[in-house]
């Protein structure tokens, strides 16, 4: 849109120009697919937008509605039960006897083919086959050679049509069968037997019973669809010009709706019944009477409301929308997420607050920290809808003159709205959806004088105000919202949660709420087991899991914090269950495509296709369908109102009852700070723990800790190291030199090894102790250069070296999460280095020591070889 509206200029006004020259000189533009710009389409039959054909390769039949293929192929794919893709590959094309463009006869260039199979008109067809009951072994190629061309019949007499005449009636063949099915007005007929006569006999000039019904006919009658066309010639110039303009817009978007060319045909006939001139009227309330008669039908609807809309665009400039009332968005070059372009302001009643609030919004869309979500845009206007709706009414002049308002009108609005928001009353100026003024609450209270607050005096500091004639004031008495009133999601009861974990209930949610199966179930799965936020779990990519070294992973972005391709460890029944879904969406597009998508494609795949606009498959189910699903089961459940977020609330909380830390839970759940993970847990500071997290590793009493010292080891990748993680769940005991993670030490019972804590494969190694376990080995090295005979050297190297293997892979891993600095450089000696993000990923040493020994190995292998 924005490379179409740059050949425009920026003028001051849109509305005052000729809509026609903007539309001619977008369509002569060198953005313009050529295909759209003829009054006479030819839609090539495997258009990836338009697209008529039967998609079996060489099959010339018209592909069954909202399918890919032919009512035949379509049939015989059900009956075998395989997949399109499948299907495709063994199906036979077929033949067809349908007409979808009037070809030239083989004889006569200005007549078109009345039989396929010899590819003659009419007359040159009869007399063949008058040969051939005369002479059956005729050569149909030599008795061509042999013919002289006819004269035309001219151009069909319907006054929309402009395909040339197939008979001496003067009629194309579509609408000569129009003509008979609609019982032949006017009683048209040509004499019979009269291309009996000579080669070059002309068409005698049919008679009539009535040639003025006949006339009217051709007159009334609409253009009649031939799949592979488009027909605007019927249409006015400025209708057709913004048509034109609408299909290839619609080409080119990437969500698009399914446009079918047969209903494109329908919509432009219908236009032309109507006499309307322009489908920028579908966009004004003052001519909705006059476009009434398209509305009735869904899809020429859909068409119409698209077109219009983007006309919207450029018939507009943002001079003349703010004259008009509303703000585009895509004006400034953004659009907010699933949400429209378009902010409609007039209701606000007052000229220069509505403009104060245009402004306003404009100066956001342009800067650099445009709000992501369009909650500023509506709270915005809403407090400019509050403030007008009351000046309307109390205001001298009903609010409209600025320089007549002062403190005093300020102060009546804030005590005014104080009240609504204390007894609930209805809004001044606020409308639902369903027609009904809104409630006024204690939240919309303070969100309206916050706002209002922010709008005025950003005109106030910008001088705008003092232009409008505003006194300032009036815009200081404006009161403060003060602390607004929040209360945070509490988690699930132990009730709620069983209801919600239920097979049977789940099986239900899946069945009744989501029958085209978009994997609405297996999503909110992923929220329990996982506490991502909805929206990060709705956004998966189709190859969103894997496994490292064995360990099942998710792969998710945090774009609200701002992390990309963070990787967390999720149940082994959720990893099936993904795979599942994968599964599932692979075969919905390889049915709706009949191949399987391209490595390219499979990148931007979602897990969790939408059914909407989506024909790349790359669009995921929006969060406002799967909230109305959820809530809809949970009321069905009878369950007191829940929340999709309590989920999160839910694992926080019982993260910090399994003994983790709040560094642990703002980690794994992708929190900004701890306050925020203490936000989630329902804990007091007063309550915060001072173990903090570490990074783990397993001590040398593990059974194979590791390859020896003086082998090299590769780096592990940071997928690798993310997947030896410990286990958040883990509640540990500090101990010399490591971690105690056995759970009857950790509860205060005795230790059944009586403290042999570096013998134990309870003991883990702390990314904060690698300093400590490189004294030691420092130390042992002293003893073994110290030993009286080279075998009791050897005997203490062979003692220290399943703990020298556990170091060498607490350092690999360390390296591998970036770590390995500060490890060094951590004297535990210091109080603030427990503190340092030292201690914030934790590893078994059991999983490094294996990785070191795999390392070892494959370096024995190379060598050997």
């Amino acid at each position: 849109m924005t490379t179409q509206l740059a050949v425009l200029g920026d003028g001051s006004s849109r509305v005052r120009r000729d809509r026609l020259e903007i539309l001619t000189a977008l369509i002569d533009g060198p953005g313009f697919d050529p295909l759209f710009r003829p009054d006479l389409m030819k839609i090539p039959a495997d258009h990836p937008v338009y697209g008529w054909g039967c998609i079996v390769d060489g099959c010339e039949r018209i592909r069954r509605l909202q399918k890919k293929l032919c009512e035949t192929h379509f049939l015989e794919c059900q009956a075998s039960g395989s997949s399109l893709m499948t299907f495709l590959k063994t199906a036979r094309p077929l033949t067809t006897r349908d007409r979808f463009e009037p070809r030239p006869c083989a004889i006569c260039p200005d007549r078109t083919v009345h039989n396929t199979n010899t590819g003659l008109c009419k007359s040159h067809d009869a007399r063949w086959h008058l040969i051939l009951n005369s002479t059956p072994q005729a050569d149909l190629q030599d008795w061509i050679n042999e013919q002289v061309p006819l004269p035309s019949y001219g151009t069909c007499s319907v006054h929309v049509c402009s395909r040339p005449a197939a008979t001496a009636l003067r009629l194309c063949r579509a609408h000569l069968d129009r003509y008979t099915a609609d019982g032949k007005p006017g009683g048209a007929r040509v004499p019979g037997g009269w291309w009996r006569k000579g080669d070059h006999a002309a068409p005698p000039a049919p008679t009539y019973i009535d040639a003025q019904a006949f006339r009217n006919w051709c007159r009334q009658t609409g253009e009649v669809h031939q799949f592979g066309s488009i027909n605007l010639a019927a249409l006015p110039p400025l209708l057709k010009a913004e048509i034109k303009w609408g299909l290839n817009t619609h080409a080119q978007m990437k969500h698009h709706s399914t446009w079918d060319i047969r209903d494109i045909q329908r919509m432009a006939n219908r236009c032309a019944e109507i006499n309307l001139t322009s489908l920028a009227d579908f966009t004004s309330h003052a001519k909705q009477d006059e476009v009434s008669h398209l509305t009735t039908d869904s899809k020429l609807k859909m068409i119409c409301l698209e077109i219009a809309v983007g006309l919207r665009i450029i018939n507009h400039s943002p001079a003349d929308s703010k004259e008009a009332g509303f703000i585009e968005t895509e004006h400034f070059g953004r659009r907010v997420p699933h949400s429209g372009s378009y902010f409609d302001l007039t209701g606000v009643p007052q000229v220069w607050l509505r403009d104060l609030l245009w402004d306003h919004l404009a100066e956001l869309l342009r800067s650099a920290k445009c709000p992501r979500t369009r909650g500023h845009f509506d709270s915005a206007r809403r407090a400019m809808l509050e403030l007008g709706g009351f000046l309307a009414l109390d205001a001298p002049r009903g609010g409209h003159d600025p320089s007549l308002l002062g403190a005093e009108h300020a102060q009546r609005w804030a005590a005014d709205l104080l009240n609504r928001a204390r007894h609930g009353m209805p809004s001044l100026g606020t409308i639902r959806s369903d027609g009904q003024p809104s409630t006024v609450t204690s939240t919309t209270q303070g969100l309206t004088f916050t706002y209002a607050r922010k709008v005025l005096f950003q005109a106030l500091n910008t001088g705008r105000s003092d232009l409008a004639g505003l006194d300032r004031a009036f815009i200081t008495a404006l009161p403060q919202a003060g602390a607004i009133a929040s209360t945070t999601r509490h988690p699930f009861n132990d009730e709620t949660a069983r209801a919600l974990a239920d097979e049977t209930n789940l099986q239900a949610f899946a069945d009744t709420f989501d029958p085209h199966d978009r994997g609405l179930r297996d999503a909110w799965e992923t929220i329990v087991a996982t506490g991502r936020r909805c929206s990060e779990v709705l956004k998966l990519r189709l190859d969103c899991t894997g496994r490292y070294r064995g360990h099942p992973m998710l792969w998710h972005d945090q774009t609200k914090v701002g992390n990309y391709n963070e990787g967390i460890r999720i149940p082994e029944y959720l990893y099936t269950r993904i795979a599942e879904r994968r599964a599932k969406t692979l075969t919905a597009f390889e049915d709706k495509h009949g191949r399987a998508p391209a490595i390219e494609e499979r990148k931007t795949l979602a897990l969790f296709p939408s059914e909407y606009r989506n024909p790349r498959g790359d669009k995921s189910i929006s969060y406002g369908h799967f909230h109305a699903c959820f809530k809809e089961w949970v009321t069905s459940l009878d369950l007191a109102d829940s929340v999709i977020h309590q989920a999160r609330h839910t694992l926080a909380t019982k993260l910090l009852a399994a003994g983790a830390s709040l560094a642990h839970i703002r980690r794994y759940l992708g929190q900004v700070s701890d306050r925020m993970a203490e936000h989630y847990a329902k804990v007091a500071h007063s309550d915060l723990d001072d173990i903090l997290a570490t990074v783990w590793v397993a001590g040398p009493a593990s059974a194979d800790p590791g390859a020896p010292l003086a082998c090299s080891i590769e780096p592990l990748s940071r997928e690798e190291a993310t997947a030896l993680a410990i286990d958040l769940s883990k509640r540990s005991t500090p101990v010399e030199g490591g971690i105690c993670t056995h759970q009857v030490v950790v509860n205060g019972g005795a230790c059944p090894w009586k403290l042999d804590c570096h013998n134990c494969d309870k003991f883990v190694l702390s990314g904060a102790d690698l300093l400590y376990w490189r004294r030691k080995a420092e130390q042992w090295r002293s003893l073994a250069e110290r030993a009286p005979t080279d075998e009791m050297a050897d005997w203490l190297h062979k003692v220290f070296e399943p703990t020298a293997r556990a170091i060498e892979g607490l350092e690999k891993a360390l390296a591998a999460m970036g770590l390995l600095d500060q490890a060094l450089a951590l004297d535990l000696r210091r109080p603030q280095d427990y503190y340092q993000r030292i201690w914030a990923i934790n590893f078994r040493a059991t999983d490094l020591a294996e990785v070191a020994e795999a390392a070892h190995e494959r370096a024995f292998a190379e060598d050997g070889s």
